[in-house]
């Protein structure tokens, strides 16, 4: 995930960004690509670390990674057919009537929607398909942990959240899409962790950035504390939803 123009968020904790969060299931990727009919070129915009452009990679004869961060970009993975650059979502720098996939993954909630379908228009290929995804709250199969990441996430850190997350909150289905909407199911990650990595996930949250900046204090070691009196064996699976929202763009 990434951002907009002049709402970073992210840029600060690259370095984490890059490393702790979550890998997204190869039956999204499959479910999206069985609506695509040319495999040439694919934008993978607000690309962050890059984890989608480099599945892109597999199935596209080009994938470019476009991220108004820098930070981002140089966290990115480096791969031979994907192409890495500094830009905006409404103003990417990328040839027109040009690509036939155009992917935005946990990131679509950040931009100016208005103009950034207009880049969509202007860059797809006739009949390409945009596809954007964002992912829900983990849930395990403890009951005690799951009270106190809820507790976390919409008590401790919860004032603390962009404006915009609602759209992530809401499942993606209030957000604005300029495009026919395609049925869509819901998809899962699911995520073996240990103690030490869904605390680091968790420190990746935009919301615990934004409540270090403005109470300078940190709630990681509370929340970390929390957990650990409610942790039971070395490894627990998480499962997270994601939600997918699809359309074709018709010239």
């Amino acid at each position: 995930m990434s951002i907009m123009t002049f709402k970073d968020h992210f840029s600060s904790i690259s370095k984490g960004y890059s490393k702790h969060r979550p890998r997204y299931p190869d039956e999204l990727y499959e479910f999206i690509l069985k609506n695509v009919k040319e495999r040439k070129n694919a934008w993978d915009c607000a690309t962050g670390n890059g984890q989608a452009a480099i599945e892109l990679a597999k199935y596209f004869d080009q994938v470019y990674a476009t991220d108004a961060s820098k930070a981002q970009i140089d966290q990115a993975i480096p791969h031979a057919k994907v192409k890495y650059s500094v830009a905006p979502a409404e103003s990417s720098g990328l040839p027109s009537e040009h690509f036939d996939l155009i992917t935005i993954a946990q990131a679509l909630h950040w931009f100016d929607f208005n103009r950034f379908y207009e880049e969509v228009q202007r860059v797809a290929s006739p009949n390409a398909l945009i596809a954007a995804w964002s992912y829900g709250l983990l849930t395990t199969q403890n009951a005690d942990l799951d009270e106190v990441i809820l507790e976390f996430y919409d008590g401790i850190v919860g004032p603390y959240w962009p404006p915009e997350r609602k759209y992530t909150q809401e499942k993606y289905e209030t957000i604005p899409f300029a495009f026919e909407e395609m049925e869509t199911p819901t998809f899962h990650m699911k995520l073996q962790h240990d103690l030490d990595s869904l605390v680091n996930y968790l420190n990746t949250w935009s919301a615990v950035k934004n409540y270090r900046e403005e109470l300078k204090r940190d709630p990681i070691p509370e929340l970390r504390k929390k957990l650990s009196l409610n942790w039971k064996q070395e490894k627990i699976e998480t499962k997270t939803p994601i939600y997918l929202k699809m359309g074709k763009v018709f010239k």
